[in-house]
């Protein structure tokens, strides 16, 4: 996958919601700000719900040159033209989800120790992501924060490809987290800490970017 965002944005449903905003329309705002890549993740929520947000997010990334990546979801990206799809150490096998998506799909890999990053290299994964970086309330987890070592680890061991930092991260870590040699930081509540998300992604953009 050419071209890699710095910021990774996560439209997370609920956050959205607690947020007085929809999907489509919290990336909407992110879109408005500059981000060009998000995922799209709303466990629990029907499938035909999430079919017709993921329609409606990639019809407003398809004209200004975002992605949207499904959290899970293979039937629901392939149904509604996403770029491709991000799993967890829970969800479908990296393998079986590529066999469905096909090699020109986007597809990610959460990962949260050296043991599942040495893993997730050897499946068809375009980038994996590591964290929680710093303790994060908005997935609920048992997984422990495992700060910016092993973000440096993770990029060591990675070889070029993409590693996407996660959890917990502000836009006072934000550059640490970079500097620390991930491709990117995937960002949710922060995105929403000031009640205007395209001035916020502008800022992270800013300072990621600048």
């Amino acid at each position: 996958m050419s071209g890699w965002p710095r910021l990774y944005a996560i439209v997370d449903a609920e956050r959205a919601s607690c947020a007085g905003r929809t999907p489509v329309g919290l990336a909407r705002a992110y879109v408005d700000g500059g981000v060009r890549l998000l995922q799209l993740r709303a466990p629990g929520v029907d499938t035909g719900t999430l079919v017709e947000w993921t329609r409606g997010i990639v019809d407003i990334a398809a004209g200004r040159g975002a992605r949207i990546i499904v959290n899970d979801r293979c039937d629901v990206a392939l149904v509604a033209g996403a770029a491709g799809v991000h799993v967890g150490q829970n969800d479908l096998p990296a393998e079986a989800a590529r066999d469905l998506l096909g090699s020109a799909a986007v597809l990610g890999l959460s990962t949260h120790d050296a043991a599942q990053v040495d893993a997730a290299l050897l499946q068809p994964v375009d980038y994996l992501a590591i964290g929680p970086v710093y303790a994060t309330r908005t997935k609920r987890t048992s997984t422990a924060a495992v700060g910016l070592e092993a973000v440096r680890q993770a990029a060591r061991a990675a070889g070029g490809r993409p590693v996407v930092a996660i959890g917990g991260i502000t836009l006072e870590a934000a550059p640490a987290v970079i500097a620390a040699g991930a491709a990117s930081v995937a960002v949710i509540s922060d995105l929403l800490a000031d009640d205007d998300p395209v001035r916020r992604v502008r800022a992270y953009l800013d300072v990621l970017d600048g």
